[in-house]
């Protein structure tokens, strides 16, 4: 056929005409040119390039662009213009069928047309998921388009005028539409979409009741077994491992015990199903029935295959969880040293090694659904083809094949359910192996510590006999020869280096180590006060009681001997104030002594303190000493055994034991220990010159006078707050009114229980799940992906339906001297449209699971960007189990359930609507039936479906308080201990529990009752097809009435399982909802500005302005500090100091605008602070902070995350912090492995690893933040020399709570009440006898 006649069946429309192209005033081009060359141009261009631009962006991805307006105003046009090409070839159709004569060119060229706008859209989409904010390729393909348009558009209105007659007004009004929209697409290919989230660029910068009680006692048993394994086995078994093993691993139980009574059910549907069809088929059936036996290995490969995958994908979980905890928990630290770009890329890095074995996994499922649900049908074949081939009189009436395929559907369940079952069992045998390993765990001995009775003749309250004590049972002991005899009511001071094993002798106390040799024994009940304090998240009074009775005389005496009626005046509620998790709402003194408070409260006989003076300020420690530890304090008669660092205390000790390298090597009293003139006595002569009289006057006592000044000072501290306090949700913000230092009631009347409360719980959503969520779901995963996977499941379902009903016409086959004539034509045809079936479920089930891969892994980077991106305020009203729930449950939902539970609801669902459909072509009587079934049915449906999803959530926000509660409960299991306190806290922990229950039975329930509905709805459908059947006996073939009974048959089950689907879908999409609630959360400042005009070695001098500075740490309260304007030249030394609450660590903070300033501003070398970008300001200067955060990993990541210095820049910092020695020592060097939070160093190593990363990164300014109250006297000299010497050229910012570290800077801001009340040298402070003066006398510095 020629071009012409292609045009034109008459050739009336030649291909070229020169008379007229050519020869005339008027030239245009035939109408066959414009048809074809003109239409075709563009489709070839776009055709020929598409393959390599989809290679070329497959190769270069350049991050994700979120759907816009301009993204979705392109794919809208996209489909427009596909769907007009479309109505013309229908137009044309239409045509014909009404007798015109139609060229084949008005069919070709407009379908060849409409494929290419799909592709055209197709390749929108896939630009926008690949980062291309604007391109080329595209923008040239609606350019030749529009050009190629344009000849036809001139044509078409200059043949309207000149013959209006022969106008065909349909075809010219698409073509009008179609030319607008071309215009209207090439207009949006110029413009610029918005930049992509996560690009390289960026990244490289920066039954069911039984089951029930499964879990139930899965996570008691992991609580009670957190809380007596010993320290070594912690190191094992991280909070993220325990946390997946409790929320990952259970859940594992509960979905095996689901499917458990198919263990035995499903063989035996199978063997009764078997014997039926030997009934109706004879020996066929043993084709069959090898088809399935050849199933099972091939099955059992996969499944062996799973759960090395499964292995995998749990211990990157595992890390990736506790990665998780750890930067949440040191979140403050990460955002100081502008460290969240590096965690971020460690997180991420664990997640894709997890995504990439999630993958494999998906190509094994694919693999396993594509046997299984072939499995009936190749059983189907195989019977039916041997039947008719070994016998050509066997004939296939509707009689046997419509019997059988019922058999073969039931068989179809049970096939269907055994891979679900034998994953299942995989999955819980690899749980089960992780459970045993944790719960046979190395436990802490009861009798490592023995407890005589309190009427014994023991005269001693502590007695240790030969003792070497070691952190597990392999290590080589760290205290070695420990003999100690305390009799009952002595004062005990415990002095030594950093790392000289005083904390570790407590523990040895606690029976928190392993006792190697010797014996240990301690007569009475005993409370510990911590190094750091271990704060709960409950109300200030809540955690001081620590379970006991309140009795209020003794609680006052507690609250104000501990010096808490000031800061009980300034927090929002009094004591009735909930404090944060680990008391983020409290500063680091005001922990301690919460701490201290809750053991002296506790009444008992034997007192262990952890250095805990050392996080308050010098006159409060002497103000706790002397009202508490002392010999006239609260304890006085109690054994009290206290670990310090603080010279000024020791006179008063009955006895000193001084620790060397885990040894005592010197014991007696103060007098005893100078008379020696041993170790002790040099080092207290060095440390003592400016300390004598401090000593002499605690000895002398003016403890009334003292403590007389002190309230003075503290009440004059009432408006101010320190560190983060004010971050309480909605305070009144009005100034507390005075109250009296003994009424502690009368503090509590003036504050409102609202402002007292902090944490959100975590919400119940209510009512249906929104659309949008879905919606944002798909875009997740892709529109093209979501579209053709949906193409697929309706191909698989085409097929099917195909088969089955080519089988009711081969059945009607008429019957000719016993043979059916047709039967190898119609067993081909059969197996074609099969073959064709198990192609559409393997690619759909491959491309379902790779685009919930993708979804997961696009969810949990915004997430975790979001998370990263919050700030400080957000992790302190939000409990990190809230957060942690997100990470573990929700993520492992989107990743492995949501995928399976959509095949399997797109599955029922086009089940349920062929079976409708067929059943009505069969018998269309049954369309009475049918509406009002579908309407009773979709009642059920809806009512069911909002029932369980309110309880799914109800469940889901029950479950995060369980995980907080363990989490915090964790990281005080020595506190508890010691207190005696597992039980209270175990049946705290079952109390949670049950209440996460109580969600649960009321959805079991809610099951059956839908299930009684859904039978009887299926079996009305089943009687009534049947009924209308034998009505229409008559005028049905057997073949037909055959195909729509064993469909109706099928009805229920595919109902029961779509209900159940679209409630699980609903259910489980919620986490996406959970997970996306996070985008829209406030957020901090951008952490780099793209067009940064900051110079390179930016601040050059360290010369800060500070302007009428102030911050308030929420918009409805008062300013913490105010007005404060101070001039600071480069490399000068200046000391913050001010009693508790007057701002000092509130001024930091604005500095590294962790809290925005309300006013004012601050300039470093002339930059204004406030439009840098985060990062670059806070990279630029560094901080020590108060608490020393370290976090799992090795040492030298510790130091340097970003991998930015050299191994002999790491040495020289540490050679520099003191720490060269202690780290050569160790086996692995730089690559000692850090515990998480760094439990396996002291705490004053900790503190000396945080003064390594500021020696590290050396930047012109350096602030500390009271950070060396956790070191021994030797090693505070050694850092402040070390800080003389490496920052002399530096700017230093030091809030101070031992006056004599900073006695020698240039100068001391004295902050009072959030306002500067003295700013000048110390030597001029003291002259002027203000603040600085009483503090420096409180000291015992003048």
């Amino acid at each position: 056929m020629g071009i012409d006649s292609f045009c034109s069946l008459d050739g009336s429309d030649p291909f070229w005409d020169w008379n007229r192209t050519w020869q005339t005033h008027n030239p245009d081009l035939t109408p066959c040119f414009q048809n074809t060359v003109l239409v075709w141009i563009p489709c070839l261009y776009l055709w020929l390039f598409a393959p390599l631009y989809i290679l070329y962006l497959k190769r270069n991805d350049h991050g994700y662009i979120c759907m816009t307006h301009l993204n979705r105003a392109k794919t809208a046009i996209g489909f427009t213009l596909w769907l007009i090409c479309w109505a013309d070839v229908f137009y044309s159709f239409w045509e014909r069928s009404h007798g015109a004569t139609i060229a084949p060119v008005y069919l070709v060229s407009p379908t060849m047309l409409g494929v290419t706008m799909l592709l055209a859209t197709f390749l929108i989409q896939y630009e926008r998921m690949k980062g291309v904010q604007s391109s080329g390729v595209m923008l040239n393909f609606w350019l030749i388009t529009i050009v190629c348009a344009t000849v036809t558009f001139r044509s078409k209105i200059l043949h309207a005028l000149n013959e209006p007659a022969s106008v065909n007004v349909f075809k010219y009004t698409t073509f009008y539409i179609y030319y607008t929209m071309l215009l209207i697409s090439l207009i949006l290919a110029c413009l610029s979409d918005q930049p992509p989230l996560f690009s390289q660029a960026v990244r490289d910068s920066v039954s069911e009741l039984y089951l029930k009680k499964v879990e139930i006692y899965n996570i008691f048993l992991h609580f009670v077994k957190a809380l007596v394994i010993t320290n070594a086995a912690r190191r094992t078994s991280t909070v993220g491992e325990i946390v997946n093993l409790m929320s990952v691993d259970a859940q594992r139980f509960m979905d095996l015990i689901t499917y458990i009574n198919m263990i035995w059910s499903a063989p035996l549907q199978v063997i009764l199903a078997l014997y039926f069809l030997w009934q109706n088929l004879g020996p066929s059936v043993l084709a069959g029935v090898a088809v399935m036996v050849l199933m099972v290995p091939l099955n059992a490969v996969i499944a062996m295959k799973t759960k090395t995958y499964q292995v995998a994908q749990m211990k990157s979980k595992d890390n990736r969880i506790k990665l998780m905890n750890e930067v949440l928990n040191g979140i403050k630290v990460l955002k100081l040293y502008a460290w969240e770009l590096a965690f971020k890329d460690k997180v991420s890095d664990i997640r894709e090694s997890e995504l990439r074995v999630l993958k494999k996994t998906a190509y094994l499922g694919a693999v396993s659904t594509f046997t299984w649900v072939c499995a009936p049908f190749l059983v189907a074949l195989s019977t039916f083809a041997v039947y008719v081939l070994v016998d050509e009189h066997n004939i296939l009436d509707a009689q046997k094949a419509f019997v059988s395929l019922a058999l073969f559907n039931i068989l179809r369940f049970p096939l269907n359910m055994l891979p679900m079952v034998i994953s299942s069992m995989v999955q819980a045998s690899v749980s089960m192996k992780r459970l045993r390993v944790f719960l046979s765990h190395e436990e802490l001995d009861e009798d490592n510590v023995e407890r005589p009775a309190i009427s014994s003749c023991e005269s001693n309250s502590i007695r240790i006999v030969d003792g070497a004590f070691s952190w597990s049972k392999d290590e080589s002991p760290t205290l070695k020869r420990i003999n100690v005899h305390i009799p009952e009511g002595a004062f005990v001071a415990v002095v030594g280096h950093v790392g000289s094993g005083k904390s570790s002798l407590l523990s040895a106390l606690l029976g928190e180590m392993q006792k190697q040799e010797g014996s240990v024994s301690i007569k009475g009940s005993v409370a510990y006060v911590p190094q750091q304090a271990w704060i709960q998240n409950a109300t200030l009074k809540d955690n001081i009681l620590f379970g006991r009775d309140g009795k209020d005389s003794w609680y006052q005496k507690v609250v104000e001997a501990c010096a808490l009626l000031p800061d009980l005046e300034i927090l929002p509620g009094g004591d009735s104030t909930e404090i944060g998790e680990k008391g983020v709402n409290l500063s680091g003194g005001q922990k301690q002594r919460v701490s201290v408070a809750r053991a002296v409260y506790c009444n008992c006989a034997v007192y262990l303190l952890d250095d805990p003076l050392s996080a308050v300020d010098a006159h409060v420690g002497k103000h706790i000493f002397e009202k508490i530890i002392g010999p006239q304090g609260l304890l006085q008669g109690r054994t009290r055994v206290l670990v310090t660092h603080g010279l000024s205390f020791l006179p008063q000790a009955d006895l000193i034991l001084v620790m060397v390298d885990g040894e005592i090597t010197e014991m007696g009293s103060y007098t005893e220990l100078l008379g020696r003139q041993g170790a002790f006595a040099e080092f207290l002569h060095t440390y003592t010159n400016t300390e004598q009289e401090e000593v002499e006057e605690s000895v002398g006592g003016e403890a009334g006078r003292f403590i007389a000044e002190l309230l003075s000072c503290f009440h004059a501290s009432v408006l101010s707050y320190s560190h983060l306090n004010s971050l309480n949700a909605a305070g009144t913000g009005k100034t507390p009114q005075k109250t009296e230092p003994n009424d502690v009631a009368a503090a509590k009347k003036t504050k409102s229980a609202e402002a007292a409360r902090l944490t959100e719980a975590d919400k119940a959503n209510t009512g249906r799940v929104k659309l949008s969520v879905f919606w944002e779901y798909m875009k997740a995963i892709g529109l093209p992906l979501s579209i053709f996977s949906i193409f697929l499941f309706f191909c698989h379902h085409l097929s099917s339906l195909g088969s089955n009903y080519w089988l009711s016409l081969w059945t009607d086959d008429p019957v000719i001297n016993n043979t059916q004539p047709n039967r190898e034509m119609r067993l081909g045809v059969y197996g074609a449209l099969g073959i064709s079936q198990g192609i559409a479920v393997f690619c759909y089930s491959v491309a379902v699971s790779v685009g919930g891969i993708l979804a997961s892994r696009y969810l949990h980077q915004t997430m975790l960007y979001n998370i990263l991106r919050s700030p400080m305020s957000f992790f302190e009203r939000t409990p990190s189990g809230n957060l942690v729930n997100r990470f573990a449950k929700e993520t492992d939902t989107i990743d492995s359930v949501i995928p399976s539970i959509i095949k399997m609801f797109m599955g029922s669902m086009f089940n349920v609507l062929g079976s409708c459909a067929v059943i009505l072509i069969a018998t269309p009587l049954v369309a009475i039936i049918i509406p009002p079934l579908g309407l009773f049915y979709f009642f059920v449906q809806r009512f069911y479906v909002a029932s369980s999803r309110q309880l799914k959530r109800l469940e889901s926000v029950s479950r995060s308080p369980v995980y907080t509660h363990f989490n915090e409960t964790l990281l005080g299991t020595s506190v508890i201990r010691a207190f005696g306190e597992q039980q209270r806290f175990i049946t705290e922990s079952d109390g949670r529990v049950d209440h996460n229950q109580t969600a649960y039975f009321p959805s079991i329930v809610a099951n059956r009752w839908l299930a009684v509905r859904l039978e009887f709805v299926g079996n009305l459908i089943v009687t009534s097809a049947a009924l209308f059947a034998v009505m229409a006996r008559d005028s049905l073939s057997p073949g037909i009435m055959g195909l729509s009974i064993s469909y109706a048959l099928q009805v229920t089950a595919s109902l029961n399982w779509l209900v159940r689907m679209s409630s699980e879908l609903e259910t489980s999409i919620v986490a996406v909802e959970k997970v996306k609630e996070y985008g829209d959360t406030e957020k901090e400042a951008e952490w780099r500005l793209e067009h940064s005009t900051l110079p390179a070695g930016w601040p050059t001098a360290g010369h800060i302005e500070i302007h009428n500075f102030g911050l308030r740490y929420r918009e409805d309260l008062e300013l913490a500090i105010s007005d404060i304007s101070v001039n600071i030249e480069g490399a000068e030394k200046v000391g913050i100091v001010g009693r508790t609450g007057a701002g000092k660590s509130s001024l930091t903070l604005g500095l590294f605008r962790i809290i925005e300033a309300a006013q004012g501003e601050i300039h470093i070398d002339g930059v204004n602070i406030a439009e840098l970008g985060l990062h670059e300001l806070r990279s630029r200067i560094t901080i020590i902070p108060q608490d020393p955060v370290l976090f799992s990993g090795s040492l030298r990541m510790n130091l340097d995350p970003f991998d930015g210095y050299t191994d002999e820049e790491v040495w020289r910092a540490l050679e520099l912090a003191h720490l060269k020695n202690f780290v050569s020592g160790l086996p692995d060097k730089l690559n000692h492995e850090c515990s998480e939070g760094g439990e396996n160093l002291s705490l004053g190593q900790r503190q000396l690893v945080c003064l390594a990363r500021a020696l590290l990164r050396k930047t012109k300014i350096l602030v500390l933040d009271e950070a060396t109250a956790a070191v021994d006297l030797e090693t505070d000299n050694l850092i402040q020399s070390t800080i003389r010497t490496q920052f002399e050229d530096c700017t230093v910012l030091t809030i101070a709570h031992r006056l004599n570290t900073i006695m020698d800077y240039t100068r001391v801001l004295v902050l009072d009440k959030g306002q500067m009340a003295e700013f000048d040298s110390p030597s001029n402070l003291i002259a002027k006898k203000g603040i600085f003066y009483k503090m420096a006398k409180d000291s015992g510095l003048v």
